[in-house]
């Protein structure tokens, strides 16, 4: 039996790996801390050191989760310089009462400390708010004693579970407030050595040995490793996963749909997600007293005033379309401002894009060369309220035909072909109505994992009202702007839109990659 442990201790020690060499003298202190410090490896090394130990029946280890209780960056700064409460009624007692302007200015605090402090101590009695001023209300004794959250902030990091009831509750108070504390959950791993681990302690082990590690070109070539002895690898240890680089899913689903519609024969339009409303709503006949043109529904960016285009003809001819003075169309029955027209926005949709191309082809002199496919992919900002269809960000995918020959047929053509490529066999067309398109269409698409057709956009073609301003004659355009991101849910097996943004790594690497033919 001895001669068999010896055996296979001789074994384990021709597979030690350098890691391992450095970790085996040192098991016997039974803390990974001590392991780090002995050995000067970090503490990835040691744990795979552990790992591959544990594999060989030398170690045993055990894994529990801690609840860390630790600073945030405010945390650290009121660590040194004191929290907000104690440099305000360090103020007061000086002072006795002071306005509130005052007492922020002595303080050096900023609006937000400013009321946590005044919240904070006012809670305790330590001061009175009256007729605007703030008078000091306790006595020296009770402001001179370091309260509970001060004693915390000195005696952290610590265990969770470890703290008194009053320091759970200081911990609590100051959670409510901002990168003061954070809560880090923590694995902690203990082992402890086996009988033939504790065998393997005793003998003297070099932390390098005569062993071939790895077999090279040199080695080869040179014939030196005639005659010596390569190292036993450790064939079931289980190793980090190694994760391949890749794009983003999102974006590798939003390069297929570029591929799909440069394939068809159509160029790509690009342009500022910063966008006037001129271009975002006016040229593309949307009113102004019109609800989506709201701040709830759009992001506006104060007090800044965009740029009208320099073709003034184009401006004063899309204000025509608005008050109804053009052929074929009453327009709006109002009087169109600019000042509404210059306001700044993120762009809400990427049909701006389809008319700033519309407004390019307009200087083209023969009606022939007013022909064309575009095509966008790009982001679009809404105040939407965000559920698990509907976000504030989100990407949409933007086409427009323009053809004297064109019609709703090949509106629908073109649709539903992309959507056969995205991989949906089957879409669904409704009628609807938008302000720059008649006739108008919602796309649904079934979605399986909720067991839902869901809208994925909307289509038409663009109204006289748009086309004639932007090209200054009437031609069909086909437009759509189908939302990109509802049409990827299905594929990745995502039931919340909200999932395509977490940037969760550990969910990025199990991704799969995008597929289609």
């Amino acid at each position: 039996m001895a001669e068999t442990n010896e055996k296979e201790i001789n074994e384990i020690l021709e597979s030690l790996s350098p890691i391992e060499r450095k970790v085996v003298p040192h098991l016997k202190e039974k803390r990974v801390e001590t392991l780090i410090e002995k050995t000067g490896l970090d503490y990835t090394s040691v744990m795979r050191a552990l790992d591959f130990l544990s594999n060989k029946g030398l170690v045993k280890l055990e894994s529990s989760q801690l609840k860390i209780a630790d600073l945030g960056v405010n945390g650290i700064l009121y660590r040194q310089k004191g929290l907000p409460e104690r440099r305000l009624i360090n103020i007061l007692v000086e002072k006795i009462n002071l306005s509130l302007k005052d007492a922020q200015k002595l303080a050096k605090l900023s609006d937000n400390e400013f009321k946590a402090a005044i919240g904070a101590l006012k809670k305790k009695a330590l001061v009175n708010l009256i007729n605007g001023k703030l008078m000091l209300a306790g006595k020296k004794p009770e402001i001179s004693k370091k309260s509970f959250e001060e004693q915390i902030l000195e005696i952290l990091p610590a265990n969770f579970e470890e703290l008194k009831p009053e320091q759970k509750f200081a911990l609590e108070q100051l959670k409510n407030r901002k990168d003061i504390i954070e809560i880090i959950n923590k694995t902690e791993t203990k082992f402890t050595l086996t009988e033939l681990g504790k065998k393997l302690s005793e003998k003297d082990i070099k932390e390098t040995s005569d062993l071939i590690e790895v077999l090279t070109p040199e080695l080869l070539n040179s014939g030196a490793w005639r005659g010596k002895k390569f190292r036993r690898y450790d064939v079931i240890s289980q190793l980090p996963e190694i994760n391949g680089g890749k794009r983003h899913f999102v974006n590798q689903a939003t390069d297929y749909a570029r591929k799909i519609w440069t394939e068809l024969g159509f160029k790509e339009m690009t342009g500022s997600m910063v966008q006037t409303g001129f271009w975002n709503f006016d040229a593309l006949f949307t009113a102004q007293d019109h609800p989506v043109r709201e701040i709830q529904d759009t992001f506006y960016i104060k007090d800044l005033k965009g740029k009208m285009p320099e073709n003034k003809k184009l401006i004063e001819e899309v204000r025509d379309s608005h008050e109804g003075k053009i052929e074929r169309s009453k327009g709006w029955g109002y009087v169109w401002t600019e000042e509404e027209a210059k306001k700044v926005l993120l762009r809400t949709h990427t049909t701006c894009l389809s008319a700033h191309t519309l407004a390019t082809l307009k200087n083209l002199k023969d009606s022939k060369e007013k022909a064309g496919k575009f095509f966008a992919v790009g982001k679009c900002f809404r105040n939407e309220t965000v559920d698990w269809s509907h976000g504030f960000e989100f990407n949409q995918t933007e086409g427009i035909v323009v053809d004297k020959n064109a019609n709703f047929r090949h509106l629908l053509g073109y649709l539903k072909e992309f959507y056969r490529k995205m991989g949906f066999e089957e879409v669904k067309f409704v009628p609807s109505y938008f302000p720059y398109t008649e006739p108008s269409v919602e796309i649904y698409a079934y979605n399986s994992i909720k067991k839902v057709w869901i809208e994925v956009g909307g289509a038409g073609i663009f109204r006289p009202e748009v086309v004639i301003p932007l090209l200054g004659e009437y031609i069909p355009v086909l437009a759509w702007g189908p939302g990109f991101d509802r049409t990827l849910m299905e594929y990745y097996g995502i039931s919340d839109l909200r999932q395509l943004y977490k940037n969760d790594l550990r969910l990025l690497r199990k991704m799969k990659i995008w597929r289609k033919s």
